[in-house]
C-alpha cells in the first residue's frame, strides 16, 4: 500500500490520468445502459414479439429471402435513412432489429435511435443465434419491405 501512496505521489499526471481514464469509462457505461436500446438474446425477443413488438431485419434482400424471423419486415440497412419513415408509427413501441451476426442491426439502432425511435432492441448474435436456439426461420421473399406496411 505504501508502494502505491508512493507512486502516487511521485507520478501525479499518470494517476490524474488514470482516474479521468477510469471516470471516462464509467460515464461511457452508464450512457450505454440507460439509452433507448439493448441487446437482447433470442428468447427475450420472442417474449417481445409476443407482445406487440415489430421486427426489422437489415440486411439484404437475398439474404431477407433465404431465410428470416417470422414477421420481419425488411429494412435493409443501405436504404435506412429512405425507409425509416414508413415506420414511423413505431417510434414508441418496442422494435427488434437484426442482421445475421449482430453488427449492422447495431449500426441500424444507432441510426433509427437518432430518427427519434425510444425503444430499441439488437437481437443479440443475430440471426444465427436464433437459429442456434432451433427457433422457426420463414424463407422465401414475403414482400415484407418496410416502405411497403
Amino acid at each position: 500500500m505504501t508502494q502505491l501512496l508512493q507512486f502516487a505521489a511521485h507520478h501525479p499526471v499518470q494517476v490524474a490520468m488514470l482516474a479521468l481514464a477510469a471516470f471516462a469509462v464509467l460515464i461511457y457505461e452508464l450512457r450505454l445502459s440507460a439509452g433507448t436500446s439493448g441487446s437482447i438474446s433470442p428468447q427475450d425477443a420472442v417474449r417481445l414479439m409476443n407482445q406487440g413488438a415489430a421486427v426489422l431485419d437489415v440486411r439484404s434482400a437475398e439474404a431477407f429471402a433465404a431465410g428470416h424471423i417470422g414477421n420481419a419486415r425488411l429494412l435493409p440497412i443501405a436504404s435506412l435513412a429512405e425507409d425509416a419513415e414508413a415506420l414511423k408509427r413505431f417510434k414508441e413501441k418496442p422494435v427488434i432489429v437484426y442482421c445475421e451476426r449482430g453488427n449492422n442491426s447495431a449500426v441500424a439502432i444507432r441510426k433509427l435511435g437518432a430518427a427519434g425511435f425510444t425503444k430499441l432492441f439488437n437481437l443479440r448474435g443475430g440471426l444465427a443465434a436464433w437459429r442456434s436456439e432451433n427457433l422457426p426461420v420463414v424463407r422465401g421473399s414475403t414482400g415484407d419491405k418496410a416502405s411497403n406496411q
